[in-house]
């Protein structure tokens, strides 16, 4: 290798013959945090790009999902900041109301205290404590994965300016009629022992039991929670159900209490289903609920806060799931059990928190009603405010707003946002706004509640930036640009985010883009699960493989609402891409490649110096769709083939023996060299950050770039963009047959076992025909073939393409006999293969029966088979 370098021009530093990750990262990003290369200013007059961070919960730590997402979120930013705008990350974190209670109230409990011991005030002191000297750590994983948010702006949900914004926005909704106080079915966690919203309950299929109850000869329902029928008030047919008609109006006596209930008419029943008829629990069934209400029904609470049975009886004090079986077998004696049917799979909601069975509950709690903001969140994405990506997710966002519930946002615990409303001693309610003094004076006192944690991160776009206050922040920076998150929960988080955004901004959306991805998944496709034994830890990838490997495995499985499957072996794969970045940009700095001045004129390029730089413009062309597109996968591939086919494999190869002979085109080859690395590394960065960071600095080495300073970073390198007049559609035909036929060689000498060393005389014809004659001595050095000499005798010839022949003496390489038996013995392999998969895939009974995997294998080990025979057969041909 030549060290020649321009006289004018400083040595390049040089890179360590391996590429050390972890050196690298942690030292790369404690450079770019001192110098403050993520911060942002509001006095800029670039254009804004804002992104929020989902906020993770103050008790979590980084999963594969976080990485995947922020990894997202990352490259969306860092590419924004190198197109030169004021890009924005801010970053912040939940406090998790539920989570965080829990995990205190568990250290209190391995103390032996409870929470009520030590009161509500030193309670959340406790937690406040545990936050200052436990939580957040996940804020110092998002710095191993190379997170680049604006640190100075970090911001926490219960922090006081965001407590002052929730208070702000609980006044404003209050005063507009659109918060009340009701009674209600929710969900209830009789172990959290807390109202919960839909996203913290997680629904599974369980086995249950369903079993029919005979109330009286003619009225028979079948229940699934057979505890429940202690608080029946009534039972429902449809009221144009011919069988029941009759009874509508009537009363039957309910088992086990000596009540006796009305049965009623109501439309909610389906008369197909089961007996067409239904039992009606108010207090313990929001269907229920809403049946009562029609018909004026009592609603009659049997259990508990604990999920323990509170009617008076022979149930009273036994826990939900004791007094099912005690009932059904007090009713099986009296000889009223019809059927029973177990196992029974049905779908059950738990509380995400501790997995306990969530029970649905009448309780007074405040509500939002929903209705007016929920029509303003639709009409957003229907008027092209707001885009949602990919499109076809904008009917599930229209199905869950037109159709919601009021939202439920009134939790029973003591960490969080208290409700700021006081109870007078005459059933005085004043809420309370954050300039304004609660009331004093004996008998007043406030809510015990918290809000949900769902209420004060549905600000958090604009809370974070300053509201209620009109801060410079929120003038340049709202609305953000796009929100990054996954479709589950498109229905909860972000459908609030927009109420309460456009509600608070005056109709001003609180985001651009909805960029929705899917959940990462095993390689198989299966959920990661603790329980399943799968679960990957990103921050053992990043020891192990790098955070620059971690985040492109993770980006390059990334299509829009997709799941993402990923693997220990694509993530090994990623570290080999990033190695042979290292590889190429060491070998290309001890060439003397440079980014000093201008490319050279055209006219002094030669044949492949064009095409590559023709292939960089159609790359930087392709990336910049894709990332507009939110398409991050394909960015990811088509940069991979580029620097790996085009710039490693092959532009690197063919540049060696221009490099080797030195002169002029040397020179102008490493000028070009240079340029391609410099443009792939900057399209790489947003991904890849750090190791192109290190790379691109030491290939600037002391020239200055784009006008920044020597070494400085690729952060602060302009984006690249295409120069069309690089662009060279002769050069790349011209160059793509050159690899047509060195490919070809190359697999022929595979095929045939010739060493990659040994060099074997050959004639190539028909190159002048292709277009490609000038290039012979180019594809001699590439395939290691000597010129046919005096004594020259073809042993093998091997059609290329078109009209390119290459005749071959092997003579004293090959034992033409031996290959060509081992040819003979592979094609019979490959017949055979080719006719049992035919056999299997020519079966329609193997067709109907087989699942749809096993039919996608066997096809792929035919067209393999397939491509495996003409490879044979084109070897022995040539062997003559």
């Amino acid at each position: 290798m030549t060290e020649t370098l321009d006289a004018n021009r400083a040595p390049a530093p040089t890179l360590s013959a391996q590429y050390q990750p972890g050196e690298v990262e942690r030292r790369r990003y404690e450079e770019w945090v001192a110098a403050g290369r993520f911060r942002a200013s509001a006095d800029s007059d670039k254009p804004p790009f804002t992104i929020v961070i989902p906020p993770p919960n103050v008790t979590g730590s980084l999963h594969m999902g976080h990485a995947f997402e922020h990894t997202l979120m990352d490259a969306l930013t860092r590419r924004r900041r190198m197109q030169g705008y004021e890009a924005l990350w801010l970053p912040g974190m939940d406090h998790a109301g539920i989570a965080t209670q829990n995990l205190v109230e568990r250290q209190l409990a391995g103390e032996g205290l409870s929470r009520h011991d030590l009161g509500r005030e030193k309670f959340v002191e406790r937690v406040w404590q545990w936050k200052a000297e436990s939580g957040g750590k996940i804020l110092g994983q998002m710095r191993r994965l190379g997170d680049s948010v604006d640190w100075d702006r970090e911001r926490f949900t219960m922090d006081e300016g965001l407590s002052r914004a929730v208070q702000t926005i609980f006044k404003k909704l209050y005063d507009d009629g659109l918060i009340y106080r009701a009674e209600r079915i929710i969900n209830w966690c009789p172990r959290c022992l807390t109202a919960l919203s839909d996203i913290e309950v997680e629904h599974t299929d369980d086995d249950g039991e369903l079993v029919s109850i005979r109330y009286s000869d003619e009225v028979v329902v079948a229940t699934t929670r057979a505890e429940t029928m202690l608080g029946d008030t009534a039972v429902a047919v449809h009221p144009d159900d011919e069988r029941y008609k009759h009874l509508i109006g009537t009363e039957v006596e309910l088992p086990l209490t000596g009540r006796r209930i009305p049965i009623v008419g109501d439309e909610h029943v389906d008369p197909s289903f089961g007996t067409g008829m239904v039992k009606v629990t108010p207090a313990h069934d929001p269907n229920d609920f809403e049946i009562g209400q029609r018909h004026d029904l009592p609603s009659l609470t049997i259990m508990d806060e604990r999920g323990v049975i509170t009617a008076p009886g022979p149930f009273q004090g036994l826990d939900r799931f004791e007094a099912r079986p005690a009932i059904v077998a007090a009713l099986r004696e009296q000889g009223r059990i019809v059927a029973e049917k177990r196992p029974y799979v049905h779908a059950v909601g738990h509380c995400s928190r501790c997995r306990t069975t969530v029970e649905p509950r009448l309780s007074l709690q405040w509500f939002v009603n929903t209705g007016p903001l929920a029509r303003a969140a639709g009409d957003a994405v229907r008027d092209g405010r707001v885009k949602i990506e990919p499109a076809d997710m904008a009917k599930r966002y229209f199905a869950w707003v037109d159709n919601m519930h009021d939202w439920c946002i009134s939790r029973q615990l003591w960490w969080g946002h208290r409700i700021p409303v006081w109870y007078g001693p005459d059933g005085e309610v004043r809420c309370v706004g954050p300039d304004e003094e609660p009331p004093t004076g004996e008998g007043w006192h406030q809510d015990v509640d918290v809000l949900d944690t769902w209420f004060s991160s549905a600000l958090w776009p604009f809370s974070t930036l300053g509201w209620p206050d009109q801060t410079a922040d929120l003038a340049k920076f709202y609305p953000t640009s796009v929100l990054v998150t996954g479709y589950d929960i498109l229905f909860f988080w972000v459908a609030r985010m927009m109420m309460f955004g456009l509600y608070a901004m005056d109709g001003r959306q609180p985001f651009d883009v909805i960029a929705l991805h899917g959940m990462v998944r095993d390689q198989y496709g299966k959920k990661m699960s603790k329980s399943f034994g799968n679960v990957v830890d990103p921050l053992d990838w990043i020891e192990r493989y790098g955070a620059d490997a971690t985040r492109f495995t993770l980006a390059r499985g990334a299509n829009p609402g997709q799941d993402v499957p990923v693997s220990d072996e694509w993530c090994q794969g990623s570290r080999n891409f990033c190695n042979k970045l290292w590889n190429a940009t060491r070998f290309a700095l001890m060439n003397g490649a440079h980014v000093t001045g201008e490319l050279p004129e055209p006219a002094r390029l030669s044949t492949v110096d064009r095409w590559i730089l023709s292939r960089l413009q159609h790359v930087t062309a392709e990336v910049d769709e894709q990332f507009e597109a939110y398409e991050f996968a394909k960015v990811c591939d088509v940069l991979y083939h580029f620097a790996w086919d085009d710039v490693c494999d092959w532009y690197v190869e063919l540049a060696k023996p221009v490099l080797a002979a030195g002169g002029e085109p040397a020179e102008v080859t490493r000028r070009v060299l240079g340029h391609v690395l410099d443009q792939l590394l900057r399209l790489l960065h947003p991904v890849v950050p750090f190791v192109t960071d290190e790379l691109w600095t030491a290939l600037a080495g002391s020239d200055t770039v784009d006008g920044d300073p020597a070494g400085a970073s690729v952060m602060t390198a302009a984006w690249p963009s295409t120069v069309p007049a690089l662009r060279d559609d002769a050069a790349e035909r011209e160059i793509t047959e050159l690899q047509r036929v060195v490919t070809e060689i190359r697999r022929f000498r595979s095929d045939q076992g010739l060493r990659p060393a040994q060099r074997v005389a050959a004639r190539l014809d028909g190159l002048g025909v292709a277009g490609i004659a000038a290039h012979e001595p180019l594809i001699r050095s590439l395939v290691r073939l000597d010129e046919a000499g005096s004594d020259f005798a073809a042993s093998a010839t091997l059609a290329v393409s078109g009209a390119v022949t290459v005749a071959l003496d092997t003579r004293g390489s090959i034992d033409v006999a031996a290959e060509r038996a081992r040819l003979t013995k592979d094609r019979a392999a490959a017949e055979k293969e080719i006719s049992q998969a035919r056999g299997k895939l020519d079966n329609p009974a193997f067709l109907d029966k087989a699942p749809a995997p096993v039919v996608d294998k066997i096809r792929d080990r035919l067209a393999a088979a397939e491509a495996d025979l003409e490879r044979i057969a084109s070897a022995l041909v040539a062997l003559g």
